[in-house]
This record gives C-alpha cells, sequence and structure tokens, in this order.
C-alpha cells in the first residue's frame, strides 16, 4: 500500500497544493467521465461512479504519487465492442456487462502483478501499438460522429456505421443547431488544448451547456442533453450477467486489462522520470488491478490512467496521491449537493469531447518516421490498423497479438547467418559478404548464427551449414559453429544439432563450437549432447578454435 507509506511521510507544505490541484482536476473529471461513459455505450452517470472509486482505490495501492486514474477514450471503442451487442439497448444490463468486464481485467492485472508480468505489454513492439492506437482512435471518432450531427444509428463495425452516417445525413436526419454546439465545442477544445492558464475543456464544455440552458435548444430544436443525475452516491452491487456472455467479456476484460497496463505503465514511468521517482511496474499492474476491481462493485466500468487529466494535476501543483482523493470528494459533493448542474449539457458537446481526445490518440509522426526507417514494420501497423478499423476493437486486439507472435517467430525463423573470416585491417573475424577482402582458414569454414536455435529454424541452420560447407573455396575438414549469438536451444534444435554432426562426420568433417554460452551448454547437458560430442568440440574463442585446427592439420 504505497499510498499509506506516502502518507506517513506526509509534509504540510504539500496540503495547500494538493487541495488546489485537486479541484481543479475536478472540473476536468466530470465532463470527461460523463462523456466516456456515453462513449462506450452506458449511462453518463457510470462515469463519474468510474471515477470516483478508482481514484480513492489507486491512492492507496498505486505506486505513483501524481497518476490520475479514470473513463478513457483508449478503452471505450473496446467496452462497446462488448457492451452494445450484448445489452440489447438496457441500460442495466449494459452497467452490469461493463461492471464485469471492469471485474475480469482487475482480476487480470492484480494476478498478473502478483505474478511479476509487469514486462508482459511489453512484448507489443511499437510499429503495432501504434497501429492498434490508430485503429482505436479511429473507431472512437467514428462512434461518436452520429452524437455529433444529433441522431443515432445502429452499430454494426465502424466502416459500416459510416456508411449509415453516410446515408443518415443524406436523408436529411442531421440536426444543424445540435451540429453548430458540438462543433464549436470540439473548436474550442482544440484551439485552447495548448493553453496553461485557460482550461479549454472546461470553457468548452460550460460554454455549450448555458448557450442550450440559456436558449432553450432543448425543447426549441431538439438538441439532445445529458439530463438530472441520479442524485447520492452508488451502491455495492455485484454485476451479474448472463451464461452466454461469459466468453465475449472475458475476452474484452483480458483485453481491456492489456491496454490499459500499457497506457498506464508508459505514463507512470514517464512521470517518474520526470520526478526522479522509480515505480514498479508490478505494482503499477496490482494498483490498477484494485481499482477496476473496486468500481466493479460500484456501478462503475473499466478504468485506466488518463494522459490528459494527470497533466492538469501536475500543473495545478499536485504532490501526492491526496490530489486524486481531493477530487473524487469534489465529485460526491456535485452528486450530493447538486445532481442537475448538468442537466442541459448537450450530448453534441460531450461526442466533440470524446473527438477531441481521439484526435490526439492518433500517432501519425511516429508512423512517418519509422516509414522511412524500416518499411515492413510501418506495413505491419497499417495491417493492425486496418484490422481494427474494419472489424472493431476486441477482434483489432487479437489480430495485434497474432500479428506480434508472427513479428516475433518470423525474426527467429529466418534469422541472419554468416560464413566469417579474418580482415587484414580489422581485429577479430568478420562476415565474409562485408569484408569480401578477409581471408579464410582453408579447409575450415567459420559458421555465425544470429539467433537462438529452436524448432522454427531448426532445419534452416542444418541447411545452411551444409551449404558453407559446398560453397567452401577448398575442401572443408572443420566446421566452427560461432555460437556468442545463441542465447537458446531446445529439443528439436538439439537432435538437428545431432543429425547434422553425423551428416558431417559422414564426409569426414569435424564439427566444433566456439563461445557458446554456459546456459546453452547446460541444455546441452540435460539433452544428453554435450557428452556425446565430448568437452573437446567446445572452445572458449574463435581463436582457440582456429589454433585447435591449426595444430591438428
Amino acid at each position: 500500500m504505497p499510498g499509506l507509506r506516502t502518507l506517513v511521510r506526509y509534509e504540510p507544505g504539500w496540503l495547500r497544493h494538493d487541495l488546489v490541484a485537486g479541484l481543479v482536476l475536478a472540473t476536468m473529471l466530470v465532463p470527461v467521465g460523463i462523456a466516456y461513459a456515453v462513449a462506450s455505450g452506458l449511462p453518463g452517470i457510470c462515469g463519474l461512479y468510474a471515477t470516483i472509486i478508482p481514484l480513492l482505490v489507486y491512492a492507496v495501492f498505486g505506486p505513483s504519487r501524481i497518476l490520475v486514474l479514470g473513463p478513457d477514450s483508449a478503452l471505450a471503442a473496446v467496452i462497446l465492442g462488448v457492451v452494445l451487442p450484448l445489452s440489447n439497448g438496457d441500460p442495466q444490463r449494459a452497467v452490469a456487462l461493463a461492471g464485469m468486464m471492469a471485474l475480469v481485467s482487475g482480476t487480470v492485472l492484480i494476478l498478473a502483478g502478483l505474478a511479476r508480468l509487469g514486462f508482459v505489454t511489453e512484448l507489443l513492439s511499437k510499429p503495432i501499438r501504434y497501429g492498434y492506437m490508430n485503429g482505436i482512435a479511429l473507431t472512437v471518432l467514428i462512434s461518436q460522429l452520429p452524437k455529433l450531427f444529433g441522431f443515432s444509428v445502429e452499430t454494426t463495425g465502424p466502416l459500416r456505421d459510416l456508411w449509415a452516417i453516410g446515408e443518415a445525413i443524406l436523408a436529411g436526419r442531421m440536426n444543424w443547431v445540435a451540429l453548430a454546439v458540438g462543433l464549436g465545442t470540439l473548436a474550442t477544445i482544440l484551439l485552447l488544448r495548448g493553453s496553461k492558464r485557460v482550461p479549454g475543456l472546461l470553457v468548452a464544455v460550460i460554454g455549450a451547456t448555458v448557450l442550450v440552458a440559456i436558449l432553450d435548444l432543448t425543447e426549441r430544436h431538439g438538441v439532445a442533453a445529458l439530463g438530472s443525475l441520479p442524485q447520492g452516491l452508488p451502491g455495492f452491487a455485484i454485476p451479474w450477467i448472463g451464461v452466454n456472455d461469459i466468453v465475449p467479456v472475458l475476452i474484452g476484460g483480458c483485453a481491456v486489462a492489456m491496454v490499459s497496463f500499457a497506457d498506464t505503465s508508459v505514463l507512470s514511468r514517464a512521470y517518474a522520470a520526470r520526478t526522479g521517482t522509480k515505480v514498479n511496474p508490478n505494482q503499477e499492474m496490482a494498483g490498477l488491478g484494485a481499482a477496476n476491481l473496486a468500481t466493479s462493485f460500484f456501478q462503475g466500468f473499466p478504468i485506466s490512467s488518463s494522459s490528459s487529466r494527470t497533466p492538469v494535476a501536475e500543473a495545478a501543483g499536485a504532490r501526492t496521491q491526496l490530489t486524486g482523493i481531493v477530487g473524487a470528494l469534489a465529485i460526491v459533493l456535485l452528486l450530493v449537493v447538486a445532481p442537475n448542474l448538468l442537466r442541459d449539457l448537450p450530448t453534441s458537446a460531450l461526442a466533440a469531447v470524446v473527438i477531441a481526445s481521439a484526435i490526439g490518440l492518433f500517432e501519425l509522426a511516429e508512423l512517418k518516421r519509422i516509414y522511412h526507417i524500416q518499411r515492413w514494420e510501418f506495413w505491419l501497423s497499417v495491417a493492425c490498423f486496418v484490422g481494427v478499423a474494419v472489424f472493431g476493437a476486441i477482434p483489432g486486439i487479437g489480430i495485434a497479438i497474432v500479428i506480434a507472435v508472427i513479428e516475433f517467430l518470423w525474426d527467429g525463423w529466418r534469422p541472419y547467418s554468416a560464413v566469417l573470416g579474418r580482415p587484414a585491417d580489422v581485429e577479430g573475424y568478420h562476415d565474409i559478404t562485408r569484408y569480401p577482402e578477409a581471408r579464410r582458414i582453408p579447409g575450415l569454414v567459420l559458421f555465425r548464427w544470429d539467433a537462438p536455435l529452436f524448432f522454427a529454424n531448426a532445419e534452416l541452420f542444418r541447411e545452411r551449414v551444409l551449404a558453407a560447407v559446398t560453397e567452401s573455396p577448398t575442401p572443408v575438414r572443420g566446421v566452427v559453429v560461432a555460437a556468442g549469438p545463441v542465447t537458446s536451444i531446445d529439443v528439436t534444435a538439439a537432435d538437428a544439432l545431432a543429425e547434422l554432426d553425423q551428416a558431417l562426420q559422414a564426409r569426414s568433417i569435424d564439427f566444433y563450437f566456439a563461445e557458446l554460452k554456459d546456459p546453452v551448454k547446460d541444455k546441452l547437458r540435460r539433452f544428453g549432447l554435450y557428452d556425446q560430442f565430448g568437452e573437446t568440440r567446445f572452445f572458449p574463442t574463435i581463436d582457440a578454435a582456429v589454433s585447435r585446427y591449426n595444430g591438428t592439420t
């Protein structure tokens, strides 16, 4: 419980900063929480419930002093993809489904944190993460266009939704007044986004709410508004779901866990580096999991860290987790004392809030950089983006994971290998394709393999060694594998080595290893291969192997 340690060491001088920062933060938490709840297919009040509980719980279990948790635009498409088709328009059922997703994601995160699996999210490469986030950003943006235009469509998928939106516009269903309010809100947010003194989002939302209330746009022009919020706090409730809902909710919950922790870990490390502190990723995973688990029992839904609200807290002078507690208590006060305060908040303005956040999710500059650095990784990112945009967030995550596995296997499946020689002006042995003038030792093939040896590349290793023997300019009497890059070996590869040794012996060619790491030797001992080859076949350096060969020829 890192928050309790902070409490024990709390300095009186921090209190004023935390109180002010908490009140400033609350002004942003309310409209954003409501907007992301609506974007997730849930009642707006759930966004406030999913803000209060996580802030209080993370203040105790979270390791970061400044991180702000709550509803997030990156999760909205994932939650919507599960909730919308299963709830059949029933708000209570939607709340239960989203709550169970939070319970699943919280449980997964806590177990992963206890198992010290904080490194898991690093398995997705940057290009794949960028492609996924770009797809999520597009999905979220498209999902909010009907609300921005003042009508509704039946959601069936990002591209099909776009087609339905176009048909609705051509059919004259657009509410021009709602659109004007939404575009004005969006323009204000984007224009004031870079300002540190003027809270653009707050100004835009208050302006839209006041405009709708004064001009009575709801009654006169049919502009949809939030309406009165339920007074009071959420009660404890177990999010019961049906048997047929279990599989999609489990998949969605696990997907949310991965996405939310990936975002949270990056943001947490960034602020830890800025403040000169260190954050334990496993504790971060457990803290995020506890926040998700707790909110699931109070009509909340999956949450993550916020890259937009955390900077607000920092700029307002936040020192510790007390900032989040103050923000949460301010929302509690709103629900208890003035639940009608946001009654006239227009839905198109909420859509503008989400769209502005989705625009910030796009990673176009990084994709451009990757395109110039390595084209095939750029196209991997594009493939992941297309997967999310065409099939939706949940299948898109599956596609991202499959692509990540394929990318990993491909690098090890077809690794680089080289025949080595000794250049006159460079120390050591090097690739003869890079140094054509390198001197090769007559009768000896020095072969380097730049990858672990495992089932997917074992046969290729054997083929390349035999090809190097065949292509040698002199009759071969010995082969030395420069095995420094070989970090692991499995049973399939060990058997392939034994078969290769037999094939070389049939040609009266000796087979040696140089620079093989001790952990790999230990595996060969367990496989019985080390004893079969004999200790004299293993050399600490290539020079030692070459000296031994020269001494026997």
